[in-house]
Order: structure tokens, then C-alpha cells, then sequence
């Protein structure tokens, strides 16, 4: 081997970087755990000591010049399953951009045609804008033009659009500003998140859909996140109206909604009436009952709201009344009516009624206020005057506040306002609701203000973040979130450490009994392999996850395989005479086993790249691994483990390449594979027509992130019934949910559709309500709903939530769509590449028969067991990760064999081709062997150990490797004989 020293001084110098990378992950280890021990089990305790060290240098440790935070950027990046976190999708209303860019436009026709793209949108991979052209042009059928002025031939859009425009130069510059929407909305977006104070977070664009990926791995309050990110921000500075001012209006509202809901109160009556019964007990009930009705017939509004009516003028307030928070919609409703809005005196026809932003402290009471409004319900004074905000405490240095500084023309429009209402009350919007609404005692000519509200300090810092980062051109929803707890983060690793070092045990042990001393050297590279990894996965910044660790036990697995075909082709060197190091050459030679080394790993990688690209999250974890596991492999196999054989031989040592029990195994072996093709072809066709005819009865049990609903983990002190508690849940949210046990007897998964179409923070908060009062009997006494929910600090054993996952209708459609263009993609890349590489359709298409044969029979397996296996069989995202695993696997050993028989066609033309086939067959046979037995121990070690949620991923590994190894000796090499013997002169 030529340059060797180069080699060694590049293994040396990239080993001593990966160990330097991997250290700050050591020290890092040590200040958490030094941490944990500090604060014996307070989580709040933990997260202070954290906090206080944060920009402290590091004492006692590595590297004492680096402050923790900076250790912990350095260190190895955990995503959010093996740290708890949260990972959404997030979709910018495009609807919104272009309501907004046509000032909330009333045209008949543009309304319309936004409904109509967007009943589209749910069936369709269309991009929002397309699908509102489209339906657009077929509503207006030509009457009506996009640069209407009552559509975007508006004022704020006259610099760009003017009536003169066709619809297709209309629709060039909306492209341009929706894109331009988009792309500020990201930036509004990845500012919150820098600002959020979270380690590794990752925020990306998808494509121009409008839609954005964000990781944040370690949040630790959910709810608090999810605000964040939906929030508009859009901020406004509103008059208000005084008590003094509505009170006669609400008495009045109350008067007339009376009389409007009069016939549904003696509909109730008439109800009530024909209820008869002795029991004296029933006959009180409907006493208070009927109390409740006589009460709602005199007084419907002042039943649920509370009107601020002020007896002298000491009792003036910005408050005009209040009601508990779950009457809040009722109310909204009534003052809405058109009969209840008419009563509204002249000055107050625009009057609109706004909710404060939180309850009253320690109570679910929240009150309301009139807001001073216009015709265009636009506010004096808007967000985008606002150039700095920060959280500050109020002049009693006790209670949070947002202190805000405004540009010059905010700064006079404030003055003005302020001026204009000295001893009157002005409101601070954000998104709708109240901040507060102070009474004005003095112009404020500087600018500067204040927003007070009732806030923890981390509220009014996501407030001052948001001002600063600024508001969304449109409303961010989300598609699809999935949330995992801390405790079952810490329970992943756990779970990932035990499986990962009994697989490298077990491959370690089983090189060393196979290849004896040649073992030992394999073993080293793997270990310097292993060291490659993650010193690459933390140089680069990647973020580890659970499949992620699956993908690096899988490439340990699967990097021996190089190690085995180079020894081989040693072995079959020595078995002919040849001396060591003459045969240490051949084997490392690319007409030896390089060139097989280099077309396997490639085919691979090239399933990687696909699973990358149409992958999100943890599956792109998983592909990553997978990559750079496949690239390091192939250099500490072919480098490193031959500068270590060289070195040994070079002193004149011997190496046989086995040990005395392996001696003479797999040697000389001769089977006639083709002979046996046809009973293959039997076989695997009853197989994959009783899997057909399973997949038209059973079909497949989809996912979540398949089928659009809510999917939640939840943990009790005891074994539970999924039976029982599916039909306890049923009279919670109408319809049964789907429950099963998830792992151990006490731990169950539980996915519902209620409201699916709803994706906004209330509905999941209302979803995770009903959960925990339909769970209540099964929960330990007093475990009220914040025990419920997901904990992202406490990582010791925990009882309720722990993890959720949600994904909307829309999304799912398209993660279904992106499946299966990674399954084709990964098939015609793989014809393609084989083709280029050997030349001949016929490879290619053996190749991919075996390929969708495999594919075919695991997708058969799981819908024939998804009933009967007591683990996990979701056909998820995971699982097509696993399927296209399998596919890289099956060709890496596909190609192995093709390249031996290539090389055989060449060496014995006078062979027939059915010779030449089968001893190719068996000439690989104990590669074969050994590196399906090594990822299958590798395999099993993970699904009896790395925890239930990667169960069905590795099942569908396992099948696979089995199926795929079957494929590439009795399917791949005879489809490939049967379409090329026609051509071949037999002899």
C-alpha cells in the first residue's frame, strides 16, 4: 500500500479531533451530573444550579477557560426522543398572506375561490398559491380580474398593481410577495427560537410551501413553546370604552337576548315538565334545574357575564365586565348578534369586545373590555413602530413587565394618542387579547412604554422576544408536532447504551472466534470506526437520535461486512498457494475486494441520500448516521485494517485468517442455487399473494403521521386494560379511540381523531383535558392535570403523559406521498446505478425484482402479525426508514454477489453460464453468512433492548435482513439468469 505514512498521520490527526470534540461531551456529562447530585431530584433545583453556571468558566475539568454554555454547544447534540424536546412542522397560512396583501377583501368571487383552494389543498401537493389561480379563473370565468380594486388593486398595493394588469402579471408579482411573506415569516420565526434559550435548536424551510421545521430539543415548558411559535404578535394600541359607557348597552343586550332565546328556554321547560318521578332526591334536582332555566329566561347574558356596572364615578374601569373562561364563547356569540349589535349607541357602532390575556389571578375568571374601533378596524398605532422591547420589573422592582422603545413616527403617533386621551383608557393588543389597558395620566412624548399583564418572567420574555423579532405576516399553524417527555428521553438512552454495547460485544467476540487474530485487527477499525462517528456527528453539529443510534449499531453490523470480504479473498489467496503478503494485496486489490467493497457501500449511501431527502426529523437522524457510518467504515476497513495486517506481517508473522474450531468453514462449498430457483419462485409467490390477499383484509395499521389524529403515551402505576380503558375513553370523546398496550402491561399508547381538523394550542390543551378526566379512575389518587402532562425536567420514572405526537390530515397526505416516492426513487436509482455499473439490464432488474420482492414479503409480514405480535407494528415514517435500510441492505449484498459473478465471466469464458452463476453463489456463501448473522445478533440485541418505541423498526429490520439475504441467493442471481441465458450459448 502506497503512502502509508500519509495514512497514518491522517488516521492519527482525525482520531485526536474526534477525541477532542468527544471530550467536551465528557466534561459536559459531569457538570449535569454534578448538577443532578446538587439538587437530589428537584428538577427546579437542577435547572437553577444549570442556569447559575452558565457563564461561569468550568472549574475542576478539561478546558477551564470555556463556560458551560459553550462546553454544551461542543458537546454531542441529543434530539428531542432521547432528551425530551418538541419537533413541529409549521405552516404560514398562505390563505392569510393573501386575505392580507387584499386588505380582507369582501369580493364574493375571491372569497370563493380562497375556499375552494383550500378544500383543494387537503388531496393536493399543489402549492396554495396555484390552487387559488386555478379555482379563482373557474369561479370568475373571466368577469372579474385580480387587479380589481376590491381585491389587489388596492392602496397598499398600487406601487405593484394597477387595473390595467392581466391575471398573469397580477399573479407573477402575488408569487413575489408570498415568497416574500414566507421568507420573512421564517426569519420572525428563527429569531423567536435564538432568543428561546434552548441547546441545538434547528429550524428549517420546506421548500416554498410555506412550511418550516423546528426541533427544539430539552424545551422544557411545551405549552409555553407552542405559543411562541403560533403567536402573530401583531400588536396594536386601541382606545377603549369605560364601564360608564356600556353599562346601559349590556342591560339592554340582557333584555334582548331574553326575548331572543325565549323559545329555546320553553323547549327546555316542556322537557323538564315530562320528567315525573317519586324519588324526592330526583324532584330537588329539578328544582335547581329549573332555577337554572328561570334564571337563564330573565337574565342569558348576566348568567355567564358579569357586567362592570360602575355606581359612582370612583368605580371607572377600562374593565367592562367578566366571565369564567369556559363562557367566554358563549358570550362572544351573543354580543355578536346582529339584534344584540344594534343596540349599541352612534358612538359605539365599531365597538369591538376583546378578552384580557389571562385570567384573574388564581381564579378562571377573565375580564373584558370595548375596544374603540373603525369602519377598516385599524388601529391608531401598530407592532412595526416598536424598535426594541425587553422584560423588565415594574418601579417596585416585584412584577415582570415588557418595556418598549418606538422609532421617531411611532414615538409622535404615541405622543398624539396619549395627549388625545389624558384620563381616558388606552389598550395594549397583542393577537386579540388584552395585555392591559392603563388609565392615561400624562402625554408621553419619548416613545417609551410599558405592557404589564400579570407576568411570570418567562412570559413577559417570550413577549419582549416576539416585539423584538417582530410580528408574521400570517398566522403559523401547526401540522404536526411530536413531544417527548424528559423521563422517557432518559429512558431511551438508557435503553440505547445497554443495546449498543451488547451489539459491539457480540460483533467484538464473534470476529475474534471467526478470523482469530485477523479478527482482533478487524475489531480495532471498528473501534477507530466507532470514534469516527461521533467525533464526525459533533465536528459537524448533527443531532443524535434514537434511530440515529440505531443507524450506528446497524453500520457496526454492517461495516464488519467489508472486513469480511477482504478476509475471504485472503483466505482464497492463501488456500492457493500464494504467501501472505501477496495475498493481503490481492484481497485489498480493487479486482479483488475492493471493487465489491466500493459498489455495496455505494448502493447504501444512496439509500441514505433518499431517506434523507424525503425524511424528516428523527428519520433524517437516522440517515445521517447512516452516511457517515457507511463513509467511515469503508475507510477504517480498507485503511486502517490493512496498515495493521501489514504492520504484523511485515515482522514476519503468520495469520491464517480463522481459528481451529472455524478452520475449513464455508470452504469449497458447491451448491446448485439455480437448480433450487423454481421452488424459490414457489415459495416466495404463495408468500407475497397471501400477504396481497392479507393487505385487501387486514390492510396495514398506519400511523399517526399516516392517517392525521393525536397519539399519546401514557404511563400508570399498575397494569391496565386497553379494552377497559378504550371504552371508558369512548364516552369522553364520542368516538372509541384506539388503545393497545405499549411496552410493558402498565404503559398504553392512545390515538385519537377527535377535532383532527383542529391543529391550534386550545384544541391540543382540550384534547389533553378530556385524556386526563377519562383517565382519572386509573391514575393514583390526587395526580392533578399539570402531573398529567408531559415533563421535560423530570427524567426520574413518571406517571401520566409521556410523549404525544400530532399530526393534521394535510400533512399526512403528503408524508404518505413522500413514502412512496422514497420507495421509487430508492428502486430507479438503484436500476440505474447497478446498469451503469455492470452494464447490463439484466443485473439491474434482478437487483430490483429482489429489492420489491423484499419490500412486498415485509409489508405482508406486518399486515398478517400487526394483530397478534404484543409490540408495536405501525407502518410510520420509521418504518419506511427500515424499509429502505432494508433495501440498501439487500443490494449491498446483491451487488457483492453480481461483482464475484461478473468476475467469474471474465476469468471462465469456457464456463456455462449456470456454472458460473452458482459458483459465484457459493463462493460468497460464507460472507454471506457471517455478515447476516453479525447484523442479525446486531439487530436483536437492539429490539430486545433499545425500548419499545424502535420494536417495530427493528422487527421490520430483522425480517428484512432475513428476506434480503434469502433474495440475493434464490431471487436476484436467477431472475438475472433466467432473462440472460436466451443470450448466452450454453456450453
Amino acid at each position: 500500500m502506497q503512502n502509508k505514512g500519509l495514512i497514518k498521520t491522517f488516521a492519527i490527526l482525525f482520531g485526536l479531533i474526534c477525541v477532542y470534540y468527544l471530550s467536551f461531551t465528557w466534561v459536559n456529562n459531569r457538570v449535569e451530573n454534578d448538577a443532578k447530585e446538587f439538587a437530589n431530584g428537584d428538577a427546579a433545583k437542577q435547572e437553577a444550579y444549570l442556569d447559575s453556571v452558565a457563564n461561569v468558566p468550568v472549574a475542576n475539568y478539561l478546558y477551564t477557560e470555556y463556560t458551560h454554555s459553550e462546553i454544551q454547544d461542543k458537546a454531542i447534540n441529543l434530539g428531542l426522543d432521547l432528551k425530551g424536546g418538541i419537533n413541529a412542522t409549521l405552516e404560514v397560512s398562505v390563505r392569510d398572506i393573501l386575505m392580507g396583501l387584499s386588505n380582507d377583501s369582501k369580493n364574493p368571487t375571491f372569497n370563493k375561490a380562497l375556499a375552494d383552494a383550500s378544500a383543494a389543498q387537503e388531496g393536493s401537493d399543489e402549492t396554495y398559491v396555484n390552487l387559488f389561480f386555478d379555482a379563482f379563473e373557474a369561479e370568475s370565468k373571466g368577469s372579474v380580474k385580480l387587479s380589481d380594486p376590491t381585491i389587489f388593486g388596492n392602496k397598499s398595493l398600487k406601487d405593484k398593481i394597477n387595473f390595467k394588469m392581466t391575471d398573469e402579471e397580477v399573479k407573477s408579482v402575488l408569487k413575489d410577495e408570498v415568497k416574500g411573506s414566507i421568507g420573512t415569516a421564517f426569519e420572525v420565526l428563527r429569531n423567536r427560537i435564538d432568543r428561546f434559550g434552548v441547546t441545538s435548536p434547528n429550524i428549517q424551510r420546506i421548500g416554498e410551501s410555506g412550511r418550516v421545521l423546528i426541533e427544539l430539543p430539552g424545551a422544557r415548558d411545551i405549552a409555553r413553546v407552542k405559543k411562541l411559535l403560533t403567536g402573530t404578535a401583531k400588536l396594536q394600541f386601541w382606545e377603549t370604552y369605560d364601564n360608564t359607557e356600556t353599562a346601559n348597552f349590556f342591560i339592554q343586550a340582557n333584555s334582548k337576548l331574553a326575548e331572543i332565546l325565549k323559545p329555546e328556554v320553553e323547549d327546555t321547560e316542556e322537557t323538564t315538565d315530562s320528567i315525573a318521578s317519586e324519588d324526592s332526591q330526583i324532584d330537588d334536582l329539578l328544582g335547581k334545574v329549573q332555577d337554572s332555566i328561570d334564571t337563564k329566561a330573565t337574565s342569558p347574558l348576566f348568567s355567564i357575564m358579569y357586567p362592570s356596572i360602575p355606581q359612582n364615578q370612583n368605580q371607572r374601569s377600562s374593565v367592562v365586565g367578566s366571565a369564567n373562561v369556559k363562557d367566554t364563547a358563549t358570550v362572544n356569540k351573543y354580543l355578536a348578534m346582529k339584534e344584540v349589535r344594534a343596540l349599541l349607541p352612534n358612538n359605539m357602532v365599531y365597538a369591538k369586545f376583546l378578552w384580557d390575556a389571562k385570567p384573574v389571578e388564581k381564579t378562571e375568571v377573565i375580564n373584558l373590555y370595548a375596544i374603540v374601533s373603525n369602519r377598516e378596524d385599524v388601529a391608531p398605532i401598530e407592532g412595526d413602530v416598536v424598535s426594541d422591547a425587553s422584560q423588565t420589573f415594574d418601579q417596585m422592582g416585584v412584577n415582570p413587565e415588557v418595556s418598549m422603545s418606538m422609532n421617531s413616527k411611532g414615538s409622535k403617533l404615541w405622543a398624539k394618542m396619549t395627549e388625545e386621551n389624558v384620563g381616558q383608557f388606552v389598550a395594549v393588543v397583542l393577537d386579540d387579547y388584552v395585555y392591559s389597558a392603563p388609565n392615561v395620566n400624562g402625554p408621553i412624548p419619548n416613545g417609551r412604554t410599558s405592557i404589564s399583564g400579570n407576568f411570570t418572567i418567562d412570559e413577559a420574555q417570550d413577549l419582549a422576544n416576539a416585539l423584538k423579532s417582530g410580528k408574521l405576516p400570517a398566522a403559523a399553524k401547526i401540522l404536526e408536532s411530536s413531544v417527548v417527555g424528559a423521563s422517557l428521553g432518559q429512558e431511551a438512552i438508557n435503553s440505547s447504551a445497554i443495546a449498543f454495547i451488547l451489539a459491539l460485544c457480540i460483533v467484538l467476540i464473534w470476529m475474534i472466534f471467526y478470523y482469530g487474530k485477523a479478527g482482533i485487527f478487524a475489531n480495532i477499525a471498528l473501534l477507530v470506526n466507532i470514534l469516527f462517528i461521533f467525533g464526525t456527528l459533533i465536528a459537524f453539529g448533527a443531532v443524535l437520535t434514537l434511530p440515529g443510534v440505531a443507524g450506528i449499531i446497524i453500520t457496526i453490523g454492517m461495516s464488519v461486512d467489508a472486513n469480511v470480504i477482504i478476509y475471504e479473498r485472503i483466505k482464497e489467496a492463501l488456500n492457493k498457494g500464494k504467501v501472505l503478503k501477496e495475498a493481503v494485496k490481492e484481497g485489498f486489490s480493487l479486482e479483488g475486494a475492493l471493487s465489491a467493497i466500493i459498489d455495496a457501500n455505494i448502493t447504501t449511501f444512496l439509500t441514505g441520500v433518499i431517506l434523507y431527502i424525503f425524511g424528516s426529523g428523527p428519520i433524517r437522524g437516522f440517515a445521517t448516521t447512516l452516511m457517515i457510518g457507511i463513509i467511515t467504515s469503508l475507510i477504517t476497513a480498507v485503511f486502517i485494517t490493512r496498515l495493521l495486517i501489514d504492520w504484523y506481517s511485515n515482522r514476519d508473522h503468520t495469520m491464517s485468517f480463522n481459528t481451529a474450531i472455524t478452520k475449513g468453514w464455508f470452504q469449497n462449498i458447491r451448491v446448485d442455487f439455480l437448480k433450487k430457483r423454481k421452488i424459490a419462485y414457489f415459495i416466495s409467490g404463495l408468500i407475497i399473494i397471501g400477504g396481497i390477499g392479507s393487505l385487501v383484509v387486514n390492510g396495514l395499521n398506519y400511523g399517526v403521521d399516516f392517517t392525521g389524529g393525536r397519539t399519546y403515551t401514557v404511563r400508570f402505576d399498575q397494569p391496565t386494560s386497553s379494552t377497559e380503558v378504550g371504552s371508558t375513553l369512548k364516552g369522553v370523546f364520542g368516538d372509541a379511540p384506539e388503545v393497545k398496550t405499549y411496552g410493558p402491561s402498565n404503559q398504553l399508547k392512545i390515538t385519537t381523531k377527535y377535532k383532527v381538523d383542529e391543529n391550534s394550542v386550545e384544541v391540543g390543551d382540550e384534547v389533553q383535558e378530556l385524556l386526563y378526566k377519562g383517565l382519572q379512575t386509573y391514575l393514583p389518587d390526587g395526580t392533578t392535570l399539570e402531573d398529567f402532562k408531559i415533563s421535560s425536567t423530570d427524567t426520574e420514572h413518571k406517571i401520566g403523559l409521556m410523549s404525544s405526537m400530532e399530526v393534521g390530515p394535510t400533512i399526512a397526505d403528503d408524508i404518505q406521498q413522500a413514502a412512496v416516492w422514497a420507495i421509487i426513487g430508492s428502486l430507479i436509482v438503484v436500476f440505474l446505478y447497478i446498469l451503469l455499473r455492470f452494464r447490463k439490464w439484466q443485473y439491474s432488474l434482478g437487483a430490483v425484482v429482489a429489492v420489491f420482492h423484499d419490500v412486498l414479503i415485509v409489508l405482508a409480514v406486518f399486515s398478517i402479525f400487526y394483530k397478534i405480535l404484543p409490540f408495536d407494528m405501525e407502518i410510520d415514517q420509521s418504518f419506511i426508514a427500515a424499509l429502505l435500510t432494508v433495501v440498501g441492505y439487500s443490494l449491498n449484498d446483491t451487488v457483492v454477489i453480481f461483482d464475484r459473478i461478473r468476475e467469474f465471466t471474465g476469468k471462465h469464458e469456457t464456463w456455462p453460464f449456470m456454472r458460473i452463476v452458482n459458483a459465484g453463489l457459493s463462493s460468497t456463501l460464507g460472507r454471506t453468512i457471517n455478515t447476516s448473522l453479525t447484523t442479525l445478533l446486531v439487530l436483536l440485541s437492539i429490539f430486545i433492548f433499545g425500548g419499545d418505541s424502535i420494536k417495530g423498526f427493528m422487527f421490520a429490520m430483522i425480517v428484512g435482513v432475513v428476506v434480503g439475504t434469502y433474495s440475493s441467493l434464490f431471487i436476484a442471481s436467477p431472475i438475472m439468469y433466467d432473462t440472460t441465458k436466451k443470450l448466452i450459448k450454453e456450453k
